[in-house]
């Protein structure tokens, strides 16, 4: 055959080897990614409501958009994507290459073989010096944020009350109400907004409607996505609610749903998909309801505790609830503690008080369950442990409610018990600094913020004083005295009615604090006023955010990935990740987001997934075994390679 037909026969092959060579395996438009972080259901992760593109990776501050081995795109724009990463590998049969390609196919570099270790075995995450950062995300949210919510279309739902008067947002489309309290000399109609849906991607602000006081209710998100809130105060005391983000624009109402007050209850989930709501001012009983019905039978049960604990003032408000893997509920209030079914009424066990003084409102401590490990060899058969810090002692609101005040020191100690060995005692730690009315946030990585509050007082208006500046990271898997470590200060006081949620790229939203009765902004107009009414929303980037420790972070390929998740059932993470790595580099961890008011946030728990095996490419992991230890409904997933976590992925478990 002659040279030219030689070339001939071999150019459309050799077109091929072109074509492929300047094809990267991500999709391309514009010389940017496609956001391709599609959630459950049809969520767009990266999409505002009206499906708009609202921020791509380039504007993302925690993006990698540094190549890696040569890998992605250049500073210059130019094409360095994987080697020997072809878009159409069906055009590549041949185990050879082509030296006259510069990048010429090399042999594909695998994940080694997970290591002999042990499940619970892993390498000590990267280290870093960075103490966490703060930026200003909105500088006036128009609302105060009491109560929030992160929900599965990446917007925060946050409300405060309807009958102390104006916000500082107009209600759109224009609703009125008729006015009640607020500053001096506001006359007419209440034409403002009191609950709005943050998008926490862009900061833009859609103002909501809400007819029945909210003020001190309770909340919880439904195994369906949606936002289901209980009581609050005067109208609202047994009023239900419910807003579904992908079904309605504005919540559902109806007052007289619940069979008692539940001004200041805790609600959370149970394994079948119902919610408990336990407590309230001067109710001494919790009751069962329906996620999804705003119409149901009463289920209500006697819970002597709350009588026990029950002082003159009080402390025994939004008890510390948890549901624990045999089934049972966890139920703290003030100083005591015991073990429940929720199913009967029945008290299992008893366990030891906390010594000290009091925990819950108006003492205003902090509670979570730590991480609960499931990469063990028996899952359903887990430690499960609690946490509980700060508060103050049982009279300190008796001095600080009404003037002349006296602010006792909150308390530094942090109590922490196994709920699941018998016999266990509180083991007590200080932390940094002293803390009433904190917020305790599980991280992705399983440590624990504690953000937010005061250091000396109690809840209440102006019943607090000395804003505790300075976050406080827990790392529970350390030696006692190693645990706490402070890091970088806010300059923004967020005390009474403050809140904070974990987002999917890993930044803590912090947003709300009003010490005072109605929204307050100077002194001239309030010369009384203390603290102002705070309308600005921050971010904090915690240390694994730090800009050295970006080349470690995984990236979860969403599409590729299984966002549905059966209980007991194996499933795939497809990941991006430029590093060797084994199953004891990486951690797979799934989280509920809470609904958080008053300095706890309810429904919170973090789970240690089990993991069948492990490369930079695909992580085969197992689903909890039950709803016990995972009730129903949406989460946030994240990869975690050795403390540094990706961006979570919203999935659902039934």
């Amino acid at each position: 055959m002659s040279n030219l037909g030689k070339i001939i026969v071999l150019l459309p092959f050799l077109f091929a080897c072109a074509f492929a060579r300047f094809s990267s395996l991500n999709h391309v438009e514009e010389g940017k990614p496609i956001d391709v972080h599609a959630g459950y259901g049809g969520i767009t992760t990266r999409k505002g409501g009206n499906g708009s593109e609202n921020q791509d990776y380039e504007s993302d501050p925690y993006y990698d958009k540094k190549p890696v081995n040569g890998d992605e795109k250049d500073e210059e724009g130019n094409n360095n994507w994987p080697r020997g990463e072809h878009r159409f590998p069906f055009l590549f049969p041949f185990p050879f290459s082509f030296p006259w390609f510069g990048n010429h196919k090399e042999p594909r570099k695998e994940a080694k073989e997970p290591a002999a270790v042990t499940k619970n075995e892993s390498k000590p995450d990267f280290e870093t010096n960075f103490l966490g950062s703060w930026k200003v995300d909105n500088p006036n949210s128009g609302v105060s944020a009491m109560h929030v919510q992160l929900l599965p279309n990446n917007k925060a739902v946050w409300y405060d009350t309807v009958n102390l008067g104006r916000s500082d947002i107009l209600a759109d489309p224009p609703a009125c109400r008729r006015l009640v309290g607020g500053r001096r000399g506001d006359k007419g109609l209440d034409c403002t907004a009191h609950a709005i849906e943050y998008d926490v991607e862009t900061a833009q602000v859609r103002t909501m409607k809400m007819e029945y006081d909210p003020w001190c209710s309770s909340g919880g998100m439904s195994p369906d996505g949606a936002l289901v809130s209980t009581g609050g105060n005067q109208e609202g005391f047994r009023t239900l609610r419910i807003f579904n983000p992908f079904r309605n624009f504005e919540f559902q109402e109806k007052p007289g749903a619940l069979s008692a007050n539940r001004w200041y209850a805790t609600q959370i989930l149970l394994e079948n998909g119902s919610f408990v709501v336990v407590g309230g001012r001067a109710a001494h009983n919790y009751e069962i309801i329906p996620s999804d019905k705003l119409n149901f039978p009463i289920q209500q049960f006697g819970l002597p505790l709350l009588e026990e604990t029950q002082h003159e003032k009080e402390n025994n408000l939004y008890p510390f609830v948890n549901l624990l893997p045999d089934g049972n509920i966890f139920v703290f209030a003030n100083y005591k503690s015991i073990i429940l079914n929720p199913y009967t009424g029945e008290t299992i066990r008893s366990l030891p008080d906390l010594a000290g003084g009091s925990r819950n409102y108006p003492a205003s401590g902090m509670s979570t369950l730590l991480p609960i490990n499931l990469n063990v060899e028996n899952p359903e058969n887990v430690d499960v442990e609690v946490i509980v810090c700060g508060g103050n002692t049982a009279d300190a609101f008796k001095f600080s409610e009404f003037p002349p005040r006296k602010f006792f020191p909150a308390f530094k100690d942090c109590g922490r018990l196994s709920l699941t060995k018998q016999g266990a005692q509180w083991e007590k730690e200080d932390m940094p600094s002293p803390r009433t009315m904190g917020d305790s946030l599980l991280l992705p990585t399983g440590d624990i913020l504690i953000i937010n509050g005061a250091q000396a007082g109690t809840s209440a208006w102006d019943a607090a004083e000395a804003p505790n500046f300075k976050p406080v990271l827990y790392r529970p898997n350390k030696k006692k005295g190693e645990r706490f470590k402070e890091l970088t200060p806010t300059n923004i006081p967020r005390m009474y009615h403050s809140t904070s949620a974990i987002l999917p790229d890993g930044q803590i939203l912090i947003a709300g604090s009003n010490t005072n009765e109605y929204y307050k902004f100077n002194k001239k107009d309030n010369p009384e006023m203390i603290y102002p009414t705070e309308l600005t929303v921050e971010k904090f980037s915690p240390p694994y955010l730090a800009p050295e420790l970006q080349q470690y972070r995984p990236q979860i390929l969403e599409v590729l990935s299984d966002k549905n998740l059966e209980y007991g059932r194996e499933f795939i993470v497809q990941i991006r990740l430029y590093a060797q790595i084994d199953q004891s580099d990486i951690k797979v961890t799934m989280y509920s987001p809470p609904f958080t008011t008053h300095g706890y946030s309810q429904n919170q728990r973090l789970l240690i997934l089990g993991l069948k095996q492990v490369t930079n490419q695909q992580i085969t992991v197992v689903a909890p075994p039950s709803g016990k230890l995972a009730p129903p409904g949406y989460y946030l997933l994240f990869v975690v390679h050795r403390g540094v976590p990706s961006r979570g992925m919203w999935v659902h478990i039934k």
